[in-house]
């Protein structure tokens, strides 16, 4: 068996990088097998979501521009803007449930006294709605904003 300490300190880590650990098994015969798990499935487990973290910028008719900070979800997402104050963010697979999907939004750097509303509108699409302070549908509502969507287990 080796010694833990003979083993160089880690000064990078990674979400695929793995530990040791035991996995319990309640089948009545203790199997208990040691096995190699990933961090990335470890804070996964740990967390009990994964998550699609953005930064948000929109103006104009464009579609919105989302800057990637953190994606643990498996799927891949494109925005689009289908009007005015009316935008689509569509995942590469079915994940989204009303019932186990949350957003967590807000405009940014904005100076208007806008709103945001979101939606699962299908199992791969959330819609997303913004207004200004008389409830009219606007563009241009989203300056570099926290958007983050979360899938519970």
């Amino acid at each position: 068996m080796a010694r833990i300490i003979a083993y160089p300190n880690a000064t990078n880590i990674s979400l695929d990088d793995c530990l040791i650990g035991t996995q319990k098994e309640n089948t009545g015969t203790q199997m208990n097998p040691t096995k190699n798990f990933s961090i990335g499935s470890i804070i996964e487990a740990g967390l009990g979501y994964t998550a699609y973290t953005i930064i948000l910028s929109q103006s104009g008719g464009a579609a919105p521009i989302p800057v990637e900070l953190n994606n643990t979800t498996s799927a891949t997402y494109t925005w689009s803007r289908t009007g005015v104050g009316k935008f689509e963010v569509k995942a590469s697979s079915s994940i989204f449930n009303a019932n186990t999907t949350a957003v967590f939004l807000n405009v940014g750097g904005s100076s208007k006294p806008d709103y945001v509303r979101w939606a699962v509108t299908a199992g791969d699409i959330i819609s997303v709605s913004t207004y200004d302070s008389a409830g009219n549908p606007v563009d241009g509502s989203f300056n570099e904003g926290a958007f983050e969507i979360r899938i519970y287990s």
